[in-house]
């Protein structure tokens, strides 16, 4: 056999051997044989030269052949080791409209969307590239690659090495998600939470979009493909040195500056450069402050004095009012008594309420420094939270940092001169304000209030409530009986503005008169009627039992006219006492004028005094009547 037939005995032993090897290894070879004529089909001699060999020719035969070594080397190459979800190198050899087609060595060409390829690297025709082989045959029997995924392998592996070295990546932020931002580290993505973006809490995490930071890799799960950074501790490693340094120089004393980290309800954390201190809201300001925010406001730079700090625990108090002088010094020169302060309300009490004279200065207007004519029971009825008020320094403690202010100080006190203005006697027009169990309170003008007493109401009526007669809000005439600067009382007369009728009266109800009326009133031990004149009328049942007293009271009713005559008029109780015959009880040794003074005494004791019926009225013990007395309505006045 000559050499030049060679080649095709090696490609006929190959089939031999080796029945699936692949189109492009044959190809190559095919290129390593020489040109030949067209082989005409119809000879018949064709086969002549083919020499049938079998396999037991093989093994026996003793001929060798020898194969290039240029030929065998390419014919090697051509066993490739190719697995599916695997990264591999291929060659770009077409394009379609859709579609790229790559060689990776394979029986047919792989297939890789152009969409996989961005505007500013699109393929190029012989380019070798890193191909991602997810399916050896689709149902179309194509193989089916993927340069993203094959991107997305790379980067990970790139991504993984970064992580077990602890080197710092970069990477841009280019969105947020609930809880934190998402970062494009270059085809992977990462997680960044939001507490590990910066050391200081953030307020807009807007601001951070589209930034390019250094981050450290804190979490990479291989499994779900997950991965996690940050960069606050980037940031963290870099402020140790300074915090390390800070806290080796740092003093009890020492006026430092620094950064509004963070407000909360009880102080402001200052950041000194790596460190933070708390400026506690007491230490703020000498004044009130009820919220840090009224003083500071985020990221302002603040000058601060070191007021304590714990080498132990590494905690620093820190200062703000410590850096100006304390208020109550020389106090007294600055607010000498009788002097004149403008103020806000503060804070209110029971008792009164405090005025912020100046920050770190509070003083209190007492209740009973509020007005000189009304009875303030609580600052809420003349102030508000807040208020300007203007008053009066009354005293200073030094010692105790109080001071006391007055308000009704401002104006003249109008008792001075009430007993001039309001001389007894006088008649003055008054308005009604309030309606009590022992009198009515007139209020004569702003401020000053008398009492008419509830037995100076009426001459003619025992009246047992102010309301009987009087109404809130009416106007009406009273003649000032009393006046008393000193107590700060009016005592006032609305009977005494007409002259006294009893003299008249007692010509009018004349003993023995027989005269008619309206029962006001039964009770059990007479009754009452509404004579003419507006006067009351009694008639008293005498010295019955009480079975005998409650059988007479069941017979009659108010309103029910009763004729019965004068028996006698008694202008100090202001009553008039009648006598009826059928009540009369013959054979007893008391007179009825006894009967009737016994009966008056129980009617017309002052009101709220427990009294004891007299026996031979009542004849029973147990009835007995409460009503108030006057010596204790003057002591509710």
């Amino acid at each position: 056999m000559s050499e030049s037939k060679a080649p095709e005995i090696v490609s006929e032993e190959a089939e031999v051997v080796d029945e699936t090897m692949e189109v492009s290894v044959e190809q190559e070879v095919a290129e390593t044989t020489p040109e030949t004529k067209p082989i005409n089909y119809l000879d018949p001699n064709l086969f002549n030269d083919v020499r049938v060999v079998t396999p037991e020719d093989l093994i026996e035969s003793k001929d060798s052949f020898e194969v290039p070594e240029e030929v065998a080397i390419k014919y090697l190459g051509t066993f490739t080791d190719i697995s599916e979800n695997q990264v591999i190198v291929g060659r770009v050899i077409g394009m379609h409209d859709n579609d790229v087609l790559i060689d990776i060595g394979f029986k047919s060409e792989g297939i890789i969307s152009r969409s996989e390829f961005s505007e500013n690297d699109p393929p190029v025709i012989g380019a070798q590239i890193q191909v991602y082989l997810e399916h050896m045959e689709d149902r179309s029997g194509n193989t089916v690659l993927s340069k993203t995924k094959a991107d997305f392998m790379r980067r990970w592996n790139e991504i993984r090495e970064i992580f077990e070295k602890q080197t710092i990546i970069q990477g841009t932020i280019v969105r947020r998600i609930k809880g934190g931002m998402i970062v494009d580290m270059g085809t992977v993505t990462a997680f960044l939470p939001g507490s590990q973006i910066d050391v200081r809490p953030i307020q807009d995490f807007n601001d951070y979009l589209d930034k390019e930071l250094d981050f450290k890799i804190v979490k990479f799960n291989e499994s779900r493909k997950n991965i996690v950074v940050s960069h606050k501790v980037i940031l963290e490693e870099s402020l140790k040195e300074q915090r390390e340094e800070l806290f080796g120089t740092i003093k009890a004393g020492e006026v430092l500056e620094g950064r509004v980290k963070n407000i909360t309800d009880f102080g402001v954390f200052i950041d000194l450069g790596g460190v933070d201190g708390l400026l506690h809201i007491t230490d703020l300001s000498w004044g009130r402050v009820n919220h840090p925010s009224e003083i500071v406001k985020m990221e302002e730079t603040l000058t601060v004095k070191v007021i304590d700090y714990d080498e132990e625990k590494k905690r620093i108090s820190l200062g703000l009012k410590q850096l100006t002088p304390h208020p109550w010094e020389n106090m007294m020169d600055k607010y000498p008594i009788a002097t004149v302060v403008l103020g806000k309300v503060v804070s209110m009490t029971n008792y009164g309420a405090f005025i912020e004279i100046e920050p770190g200065v509070e003083g209190l207007i007492h209740v009973s420094e509020m007005s000189w004519t009304r009875h303030i029971k609580n600052p809420s009825e003349l102030y508000s939270m807040g208020d300007e008020v203007e008053a009066v320094v009354l005293s200073i403690d030094a010692d105790d940092r109080k001071i006391s202010l007055g308000v009704k100080q401002i104006q003249p006190d109008p008792w001075d001169k009430i007993e001039e203005k309001y001389m007894v006697g006088t008649v003055c027009k008054g308005k009604v304000m309030n309606l009590t169990q022992f009198g009515a309170f007139i209020e004569l003008e702003e401020g000053i209030d008398g009492l008419i007493h509830v037995s100076d109401l009426s001459w003619t009526r025992v009246v047992r409530h102010p309301k009987e007669i009087l109404e809130k809000g009416q106007e009406l005439d009273v003649r000032i009986l009393e006046v008393s600067r000193d107590s700060r009382r009016i005592s006032l007369g609305l009977k005494q503005v007409q002259d006294d009728p009893w003299p008249e009266l007692m010509k009018t109800f004349e003993t023995g008169k027989e005269v008619s009326g309206s029962i006001i009133r039964v009770l059990d031990k007479g009754i009452i009627v509404e004579l003419e004149n507006d006067v009351e009328g009694i008639v008293p049942f005498g010295k019955r039992s009480k079975r005998e007293r409650k059988s007479l009271a069941r017979q009659f009713n108010p309103g029910d006219t009763m004729v019965g005559n004068v028996m006698e008029v008694k202008p100090d109780e202001k009553k008039v006492v009648l006598f009826v015959d059928d009540f009369g009880d013959e054979g007893e040794e008391d007179s009825p004028k006894d009967e009737v003074k016994e009966f008056l005494d129980a009617q017309d004791k002052p009101a709220t005094e427990k009294l004891k019926i007299p026996e031979a009225l009542t004849q029973a013990s147990d009835d007995e009547e409460e009503t108030p007395s006057d010596e204790e309505s003057d002591d509710k006045e």
